[in-house]
């Protein structure tokens, strides 16, 4: 059973959720009302999964998801938000979210979507991910060639072909790989840059300049 937080300031939209949650094989942990409770509550109640609201009063979501990140139980974090195109959205993947979710998802989606974060895969669409950081992402100063200088020259390009928003099969088709071998490459990634899921991947291939807005190396 997946234990899942509902973390927003508006009851009727908390209540929503957990009517949509105690449909499927999800547990509703607890809810809380702002972010500093969030964070409270993780610690206390260690859920697997938060759906975390974005724009709150007091503490937002993207300052509680920091401070998630940081405590010794890390669950998934999805966001919920208004709208797809959200410099919070954006922010908030750079801080370890798993993903984010429209406020009028159906039920099926939203639990569908809670299974998929339990995997360890990123709930948004490479392509997605690709739109947001186009958007709002910056080199950073820094030393992200660093962060980098343990991949081998494989890793280096799948990552940058991860930027482009390419599947593991589309990798496998560029490098003439089987997909096994690019999901090993990908696994590696994801453990020498203490990356969670592919969309954090997407940020820092942006952030290193190994892609560049459009999509070009």
């Amino acid at each position: 059973m997946i234990r899942v937080l509902i973390v927003d300031d508006q009851a009727m939209v908390r209540t929503g959720l957990r009517l949509i949650l105690k449909t499927g094989d999800v547990e509703v942990a607890g809810e809380a009302s702002d972010g500093a409770q969030a964070v409270e509550l993780v610690a206390e109640l260690r859920p697997d999964v938060v759906l975390m609201d974005i724009r709150m009063p007091e503490l937002d979501g993207l300052e509680a998801t920091r401070r998630i990140m940081a405590l010794d139980h890390v669950p998934r974090v999805i966001i919920l938000t208004t709208f797809d195109l959200d410099r919070y959205v954006y922010e908030a993947l750079q801080a370890g979210a798993s993903g984010f979710l429209l406020k009028d998802v159906s039920p099926e989606q939203l639990l569908a979507s809670i299974r998929l974060v339990m995997t360890g895969d990123a709930l948004l669409a490479p392509a997605i991910t690709r739109r947001l950081v186009e958007r709002f992402a910056w080199p950073t100063a820094a030393p992200a060639p660093g962060r980098l200088r343990d991949l081998t020259p494989r890793e280096v390009e799948v990552l940058r072909l991860m930027g482009r928003g390419l599947s593991n099969a589309e990798i496998a088709a560029e490098f003439r790989l089987s997909e096994a071998t690019v999901k090993t490459h990908v696994t590696r990634i994801f453990t020498k840059l203490h990356l969670r899921d592919r969309a954090q991947a997407v940020v820092l291939a942006y952030e290193s300049e190994l892609v560049r807005p459009g999509g070009q190396p």
